[in-house]
């Protein structure tokens, strides 16, 4: 079966999640919302994504995954070397505390409902 083509101004998600089944639902929530989703399963393919795609408008990871990195640092080089790119962390198990975050960045909390999901990633993606 051919993947879905891609609509014209449909948003780009990079999506950052090692685990299979909690990536799959997550690309059906956003697939649903009409946004267009890479995705990668750890930060060194993230990166390499970033690199080579300038189409990408924002980061979706989460926080524990295999690496030399977790999701916190990550999202903080991705504000660092594209900040035009909205970035939204989630995660279940870990929670950010002071500096962990960098500016302009949300954060939620895994179990997370299709609604809140979605209004966060617009609410990432918007200009500053």
């Amino acid at each position: 079966m051919k993947p879905p083509r891609r609509i014209l101004n449909q948003p780009v998600v990079l999506l950052v999640e090692d685990d299979f089944l909690v990536r799959q639902t997550l690309v059906d929530m956003l697939r649903e919302a009409q946004f267009w989703i890479v995705e990668a399963q750890d930060a060194d393919e993230a990166f390499d994504l970033l690199r080579s795609r300038s189409d990408i408008n924002i980061v979706l990871t989460d926080v524990n995954m295999p690496g030399s990195i977790d999701g916190f640092e990550f999202a903080r080089l991705v504000r660092q070397g594209w900040p035009e790119v909205g970035v939204l962390v989630i995660s279940g198990q870990a929670y950010p505390g002071h500096g962990n975050l960098a500016p302009n960045t949300i954060f939620l909390r895994k179990p997370v409902r299709s609604v809140a999901l979605i209004k966060a990633l617009r609410k990432a993606m918007a200009p500053d």
